[in-house]
C-alpha cells in the first residue's frame, strides 16, 4: 500500500543493530517507490516537499500510534492529513468501456503536492474504509514497522512472522535459558553454604 511503503521508508533494522535511515534521503528510492504504485516520478524534490512528505509521515505514524492502543487520533495530525488532501485537487468523470462505467479521477496538479495528497488519501481510504483497530506496530522493538493485520483472528504481532516472528522468539528463548543458569548457579551457591 502506498501509505505503508511511506511510514516504512523510515527505517530500522530489525536484527537490532541501531542502524537506522530515512529512505527518502536515499537516491532512487522515491522513483522506485512511485514506480511499484503507478504514479509519476514528478523529478527530485525541492527541500519544501521533501519536508511535507517527512510531515505527511510523521502525521500518519501518529494517528497509527493512537489507533494501536485504542485512542483517538489527535484532532491537528487529521487536520494536516486533510491539508495534505487538499494539496492535489481532482475531478472526477465517468468513463464508459464495454459494458459497465467507472468513476475515474483526473488529478489538476501535477508534481509532488499530488504524490502528497495520492499518500494522504490511500491513508484515508483505510482509515474511513477498513478497520483501524487492524493497525499495527511490530511487536520487535527494533523494527516498529506499521502493517494492516488481515489475520482473522486479529492476532498477528509481527510485520513478518519469519524475520522478526523468529528473531524474537530466539530472543526469548536465549533469555529463558539465560534466567535458569542464573536460577541454578544461585541454587548450588546457597547449597553449599
Amino acid at each position: 500500500m502506498l501509505w505503508e511503503n511511506l511510514l516504512k521508508s523510515d527505517y530500522h533494522d530489525w536484527r537490532g543493530s541501531g542502524h537506522s535511515e530515512d529512505l527518502l534521503d536515499k537516491p532512487g528510492w522515491l522513483e522506485q517507490w512511485l514506480a511499484i504504485h503507478n504514479l509519476p516520478y514528478p523529478g527530485t524534490p525541492s527541500a519544501e516537499e521533501l519536508d511535507d512528505l517527512k510531515r505527511l509521515r510523521e502525521h500518519m505514524l501518529r494517528i497509527v500510534q493512537k489507533l494501536t492502543v485504542r485512542e483517538s487520533a489527535d484532532p491537528a495530525d487529521i487536520h494536516e492529513l486533510n491539508r495534505a488532501l487538499s494539496s492535489g485537487p481532482i475531478i472526477l468523470h465517468i468513463a464508459e468501456s464495454d459494458s459497465d462505467y467507472r468513476l475515474e479521477s483526473t488529478p489538476l496538479r501535477a508534481g509532488w503536492p499530488r504524490i502528497v495528497a495520492e499518500v494522504a488519501a490511500s491513508f484515508g481510504r483505510l482509515l474511513a474504509e477498513s478497520d483501524p483497530s487492524r493497525l499495527r506496530i511490530c511487536g520487535n522493538p527494533d523494527c516498529l514497522v506499521v502493517y494492516y493485520d488481515e489475520t482473522r483472528n486479529h492476532s498477528k504481532r509481527f510485520c513478518d512472522d519469519k524475520a522478526c516472528g523468529n528473531l524474537m522468539k530466539v530472543r526469548r528463548f536465549r533469555a529463558r535459558q539465560k534466567a535458569a543458569k542464573t536460577d541454578g548457579s544461585q541454587i548450588h551457591s546457597t547449597s553449599e553454604t
